[in-house]
């Protein structure tokens, strides 16, 4: 670990940031995975029970499972009368690229009608629901409110309270549910990257955040949705979960989900975030980065078959000891490398693209980093949103928070 946090100043001094003593502080957290806690869609003999009789449809991807079994195979063989299924951003097994059209299709394996809920169709229609009588969702979140399967959560908890359906949502813990950070969006950067005033780390697994969509009245016209959660067990948010499926394509290890807050933020901007190689959401870079250890260069794969700076070299940092050793720890979204590739990248006119205050959901960010305001007094500015978000959450917590 020392090794690590050599390197790590070293990199914060190689791009021009200067990192304060809090930056090398370690938190430990108690390392579960999907031997320790009991998932949602484990408890079959909670939910099974409503689903008798009943035309079913399942939200799903390729995290929706039983131990090794996807869940609709699961069901399938159980009796449960599934008419169709309805999947989110990359797809129902996961291969999409993000951002790309998923299509509509027929399971080969079950001979399923897969409805995408991505691109034209992002909510289910009335026609659509008009031969079910339950919903399940069961897809693996990260806990980072760009990350958009919360904002298909939302569209089918409204699509359900608008036509008389119950969701049932099969919780499932939060890799980064052990912490609270970012900036609460704004109503004027609403998108289906941001759809609620919430931090852009929110703290809160799947479950309890469909209960917080229900209770803060955010569907549309405060319409309620018929909403049951099967809960996790031997879950707290002190625990730090390790994911057994990934999640997308472009998260494919923890190292990626503990990284993605902190780098997820330059999808708005001209750096690459490593689409297109075997570390994406762990190395950072631009072809003319005028200050680099480290090069890379991306080429089509699948999840990222067109990406950014395709066959061109970026000279830039490879930062995936530090999620997977580090930063997991640190309880914080990092900006040092949002500023200094800022400060050294040549182009800074066109530094940032429209997306970029769509993820952060305010404009605030995109100016304080251009004036060269430090981090912490950037998120000096996010303390009053958190401390109010802190108060809503508190409402909807299933499990023991952290301390």
């Amino acid at each position: 670990m020392t090794i690590n946090k050599t390197l790590y100043l070293f990199i914060l001094l190689l791009i021009g940031v200067t990192a304060n003593s809090q930056s090398i502080i370690q938190i430990d957290n108690v390392v579960k995975t999907i031997n320790d806690i009991k998932m949602g869609a484990d408890k079959t003999t909670e939910y099974l029970p409503l689903l008798a009789g009943k035309r079913v449809a399942i939200v799903a991807n390729q995290s929706s499972t039983i131990k090794n079994t996807h869940l609709v195979d699961s069901l399938l063989s159980l009796g449960v009368k599934i008419k169709k299924v309805f999947c989110p951003e990359h797809g129902f097994r996961g291969l999409v690229d993000a951002g790309e059209k998923v299509n509509s299709e027929k399971d080969k394996k079950t001979g399923l009608n897969i409805i995408s809920l991505y691109g034209k169709n992002k909510k289910p229609s009335a026609e659509q629901l008009k031969d079910i009588d339950i919903v399940i969702f069961d897809i693996q979140d990260v806990g980072v409110r760009f990350y958009t399967y919360i904002s298909t959560l939302h569209y089918v908890m409204e699509a359900c309270a608008e036509n008389n359906k119950q969701v049932i949502v099969l919780d499932r813990p939060n890799p980064n549910g052990y912490y609270i950070d970012g900036p609460v969006l704004e109503d004027a950067y609403k998108s289906f990257l941001g759809m609620h005033t919430v931090p852009l780390v929110y703290g809160m697994t799947i479950g309890e955040y469909a209960q917080m969509i229900n209770g803060e009245g955010w569907l549309k016209e405060g319409v309620k949705c018929d909403l049951k959660v099967i809960t996790l067990s031997n879950y707290s948010h002190n625990d730090l979960y390790e994911l057994p499926i990934k999640p997308s394509p472009n998260l494919p290890n923890m190292a990626s989900v503990y990284l993605y807050p902190s780098l997820g933020l330059f999808e708005g901007t001209v750096v690459s975030v490593g689409r297109g190689t075997d570390k994406p959401f762990q190395i950072i870079g631009h072809p003319t980065l005028a200050k680099s250890n480290y090069t890379f260069t991306p080429q089509p794969k699948p999840g990222a078959m067109d990406p950014k700076y395709k066959g061109q070299l970026c000279k830039g940092f490879n930062l995936s000891d530090f999620g997977a050793e580090y930063i997991k720890n640190s309880k914080k979204i990092y900006l040092y490398w949002l500023i200094g590739t800022y400060q050294n990248t040549p182009e800074k006119a066109s530094f940032f693209d429209q997306n970029f205050n769509y993820h952060a959901g305010n404009a605030t960010l995109q100016e304080q980093i251009k004036e060269g305001k430090t981090e912490d007094a950037i998120r000096s500015t996010w303390t009053d949103g958190i401390k109010k978000f802190k108060v809503i959450r508190k409402k909807y917590l299933l499990y023991k928070d952290f301390e």
